[in-house]
């Protein structure tokens, strides 16, 4: 039995990286995963070859105790803090359901991610909106239902959401700020610095005037600042730089102003390792440096310490899911095997966007053969369309195979589209040896019924 990649191993700031808990083929698979006869494998006690003859592929599977334990190790690693699960990168009335019941709260982006969460149970004041082009709809249901937090992220919403809370009401907000660091495993996923879209500049004085602004409004209630600087970061170090950063403006806020604000949020983008021997995010590092320097950095700046939050989703839903396709092709082009399966980028567009590299893994049947370097690829009519690109399988791969691919449980169903409406996958929890569907296969009547002109 093996264990994931979220090392909870210690480290120093200095060697803030480490590798998956074990270089071995099965290391970044959940920790409930064990082999079984005929090449077979179960996850969560469940055998993903009799998953894919029931529900048929290609399916999500996700492992509720992987998800459930993740979320213990960042309730352990944080003690004292807010710790919230990002839900953009999957969620469900199951996952709200898991994520609540083990402690933590949630981040969320739109109206739709809030009001499927606070409809299945969950409870509001837990709930964090964020976003950085808010709707009325989205404000709307914010207020409605009665967040906890609104983080601005634009001038606008000031006045915007000020004017929703109307004369008589309080609402609680925090500003996200750009602090000026550069992290994340890819150029579109690295939101800490000027040249994105998110927050407001710790450098040009955005951040500063907004926080003037939002003081001035007694419908505001202003509890903190906010930063995101990327995701898929695999070191501890600029989380470091960037807790600093922040320190220092809420130092100057309290100069300035006269109040010293009660909470600092880290946001998330903790990195995790999609094959064996790729670096994730050490996370019991993450949790002594922060603590230690956000005491170090409030103590030189006279301040109290702030509670901190963070926000995990990748790290929490990735590792416990593992996609199911079959192959449907196998071809060989000069010196290129080209295995293309029955599903492709409409349910995992993320090697396209963000050229991530998956370990794809034959089950159902054992082979002898040598293997050769293959590139997995789509059904869709795009040349983008990769799954993974130059992997190891065997020679003999053929028609009716069945491939697993790990970590698959974050920005996949989430990302998922429509394209050549072939239809979203399934997903299907596993847990002490039962299986059950938590989403249904996207039918071709649902794309019918949605097409209502004539």
């Amino acid at each position: 039995m093996t264990t994931a990649a979220l090392s909870s191993t210690p480290a120093g700031a200095g060697t803030s990286t480490s590798t998956s808990t074990s270089t071995g083929e099965l290391s970044v698979w959940p920790a409930s995963t064990t082999p079984l006869p005929h090449g077979d494998l179960a996850v969560g006690g469940v055998s993903l070859r009799e998953i894919a003859d029931r529900f048929d592929t290609p399916a999500y599977v996700l492992d509720e105790g992987e998800v459930r334990g993740r979320c213990r190790r960042y309730r352990d690693a944080f003690p004292g803090a807010d710790v919230l699960y990002a839900a953009k990168a999957f969620l469900s009335r199951a996952m709200v359901r898991w994520v609540e019941e083990e402690g933590l709260g949630l981040d969320v982006c739109s109206a739709g991610e809030l009001e499927l969460a606070v409809t299945a149970g969950f409870p509001p004041e837990r709930i964090v909106l964020h976003g950085n082009a808010k709707s009325p709809r989205d404000i709307e249901a914010a207020l409605r239902f009665g967040v906890g937090r609104i983080v601005i992220d634009s001038p606008s919403e000031i006045a915007r959401i000020a004017a929703a809370v109307g004369p008589e009401g309080i609402q609680k907000v925090t500003v996200r700020v750009v602090p000026g660091v550069s992290a994340g495993g890819h150029e579109k996923i690295r939101t800490g610095t000027e040249d994105q879209k998110f927050g407001l500049s710790l450098t040009d004085g955005s951040a500063q005037d907004a926080i003037a602004r939002i003081l001035g409004r007694r419908q505001l209630e202003l509890t903190g600042l906010h930063c995101h600087i990327g995701s898929q970061i695999t070191e501890v170090q600029p989380y470091l730089v960037a807790l600093r950063r922040m320190v220092g403006l809420m130092a100057r806020i309290r100069d300035a102003h006269g109040i010293i604000l009660p909470e600092l949020d880290m946001g998330g983008g903790h990195g995790i390792a999609y094959r064996p021997g790729e670096p994730a995010l050490d996370l019991t590092a993450l949790a002594r440096c922060l603590r230690a320097e956000v005491r170090e950095s409030c103590a030189a700046a006279g301040l109290t310490v702030p509670r901190l939050v963070i926000e995990p989703g990748r790290a929490v839903a990735g590792p416990a899911g593992v996609a199911l396709y079959r192959v449907l092709a196998v071809k060989h082009t000069g010196e290129t095997v080209f295995v293309a399966v029955d599903g492709g980028m409409s349910d995992n567009p993320r090697p396209a966007l963000y050229g991530v590299r998956y370990a794809p893994r034959l089950i159902g049947r054992h082979s002898t053969a040598d293997t050769c370097t293959a590139t997995v690829v789509g059904r869709h009519c795009e040349a983008g369309d990769v799954l993974a690109a130059d992997v190891e399988l065997p020679g003999d791969i053929h028609p009716g195979d069945l491939l697993a691919v790990p970590v698959a449980g974050a920005y996949q169903l989430s990302m998922a589209s429509g394209y050549n409406m072939v239809g979203r996958p399934p997903v299907i929890a596993v847990h002490e040896g039962t299986s059950r569907v938590l989403v249904r296969r996207e039918t071709l009547e649902d794309f019918r019924s949605r097409d209502i002109g004539g």
